[in-house]
C-alpha cells in the first residue's frame, strides 16, 4: 500500500483543537492508569526503588482531575449546564460499590484473624465509612487513603467550578483559571501545616488533582489549547515521552537530594518533589499521550486498556492479594519474603482479583448507574 504525501503530512501534523474536542475517549490514559496502579503494587512488594509508589498515586490524581473536569466542560458545552445529580450518581456507582465490597472483605478477614478490634480498618471504621481514611493509621486497607482525597475532590470541585463561579459565560474561563490557581497556591501553603497527618503533607495531593483540572480547562479553550498543540505533533510527543521517562528515573535521586540538604526546609523531599513532577505529568505527558504517535498507540493497546479499566480494583485489592499469595506460600512451606521477586506473584494475583471485581462488581454497578442516569433525561 502506497502512502500519499498528503497522508504523511496529516500523520505528522499536530492535533487540532476541533480534533481534540472530537475525541470521545482517551485510551492512552487507561494505559497510563494501568502503569500507575502496577507501580504502586510492585513498589509495595519489594520492587525496584526507582519506581517510588507515591509517583503512581500522583499520576492517578492528575488523571482524575483532568478527566473529571474535561467531562464536565464538554457536558456544559452540549447542554449549557451540568447535571450535578447525574455527576454524583455516576461517581457513586463507579467508586463506592467495589470500595465497600473490598472494605467488607478486609473486615471479614480481620474477624477471622482476630484483629478487628486491634488494628485498622476495624479500629477506625468511621474514617473508612465516611472517606476520611487519609487521617487513619494505615493497616490492612491503608492504601485506600487516596480515596479519601479523591472523594472530597469529587464532592467539592464541581460545586466550586461549575456553580459557585461567575455567571457570565465569557467570565467562566478566567474565573475557573483564577479559582484553580488560588486553590493550588493554598494547597501548597498548607503543606507545612499538614505534616502531622498520615499521609504527611496531604494537601499536596490536592495540588496534584488541581494540576489535572487546570490542564483540562486550558486545553478546552481554543486559545490556550495552542500552548499544548506542539506537544501533539508525533515526533514531539515521542521526544516528550522519552524525556519524561528519564526524569521519572531520577525522581528518587532528587527527592533524596532535597531532603539530605534541607532544600525544602521542614518538608521531606518526597513531599517537596511531587509538585514539579506532577506539573510535568499534566502539562507535558498528558498532551503528548493524545497525539497519534507511538506512546499513544502503545498505551492504547488491548493489554494496557484491559489493565487500565481494572486499575482501580488493582490498587484497592493489593493488600488482600499479598495476603492470599503469602498464604499460598505458607501452604507449601515457603516464605513470600524470601522470594527473589515477591512483587511478581502479588502483582499477578492483584490483576486476577481485580478482574473478578471488575467483572462481578464494578461493571454491573456501572451499568446500573448508566441506566439510572438515563432515566433522569
Amino acid at each position: 500500500m502506497t502512502i500519499s504525501p498528503s497522508t504523511k503530512v496529516a500523520a505528522a501534523a499536530p492535533l487540532s483543537h476541533s480534533d481534540y474536542l472530537a475525541l470521545k475517549r482517551f485510551p492512552a490514559l487507561d494505559g497510563l492508569r494501568a502503569i500507575a496502579a502496577l507501580m504502586v503494587v510492585v513498589f509495595h512488594n519489594q520492587g525496584p526503588d526507582w519506581l517510588q509508589g507515591w509517583i503512581g498515586v500522583q499520576i492517578f490524581f492528575v488523571i482524575s482531575g483532568f478527566l473529571i473536569t474535561t467531562l464536565m466542560l464538554r457536558e456544559e458545552d452540549r447542554s449549557g449546564r451540568i447535571s450535578f445529580k447525574k455527576f454524583y450518581a455516576r461517581r457513586i456507582f463507579r467508586i463506592l460499590p467495589v470500595y465497600f465490597f473490598l472494605l467488607g472483605v478486609t473486615l471479614l478477614l480481620q474477624i477471622l484473624q482476630g484483629t478487628l478490634t486491634k488494628s485498622p480498618p476495624g479500629t477506625e471504621l468511621p474514617l473508612y465509612l465516611f472517606f476520611f481514611n487519609e487521617f487513619g493509621n494505615g493497616g490492612a486497607y491503608g492504601q485506600s487513603w487516596s480515596l479519601g482525597i479523591e472523594q472530597k475532590f469529587y464532592l467539592l470541585w464541581p460545586l466550586l467550578a461549575f456553580s459557585a463561579i461567575l455567571v457570565q459565560r465569557r467570565a467562566k474561563f478566567r474565573g475557573r483559571i483564577g479559582l484553580t490557581l488560588v486553590l493550588m497556591a493554598v494547597m501548597l501553603v498548607m503543606v507545612p501545616l499538614s505534616m502531622g497527618g498520615d499521609p504527611r503533607g496531604w494537601t499536596a495531593h490536592y495540588f496534584s488533582i488541581l494540576v489535572g483540572c487546570l490542564v483540562a480547562i486550558l486545553m478546552h479553550n481554543p486559545r490556550t489549547y495552542a500552548l499544548f498543540k506542539p506537544l501533539t505533533r508525533p515526533w514531539v510527543a515521542c521526544t516528550a515521552a522519552a524525556g519524561f521517562l528519564v526524569i521519572h528515573g531520577t525522581v528518587q535521586f532528587w527527592a533524596a537530594f532535597t531532603e539530605r540538604h534541607h532544600l525544602s526546609g521542614e518538608v521531606p523531599g518526597f513531599i517537596a518533589v511531587p509538585p514539579p513532577y506532577v506539573v510535568l505529568v499534566g502539562f507535558v505527558l498528558l498532551p503528548a499521550l493524545l497525539a497519534n504517535a507511538f506512546p499513544q498507540r502503545l498505551l492504547s493497546t488491548r493489554p494496557f486498556v484491559f489493565l487500565g479499566e481494572r486499575s482501580y480494583s488493582i490498587y484497592l485489592v493489593q493488600l488482600i492479594a499479598h495476603g492470599a499469595v503469602a498464604g499460598i506460600y505458607l501452604l507449601f512451606g515457603a516464605s513470600l519474603a524470601k522470594t527473589p521477586v515477591p512483587w511478581l506473584p502479588v502483582t499477578l494475583m492483584s490483576i486476577l482479583m481485580a478482574h473478578l471485581c471488575y467483572r462481578w462488581v464494578e461493571k454491573p454497578m456501572i451499568t446500573i448507574g448508566k441506566r439510572f442516569t438515563a432515566r433522569q433525561l
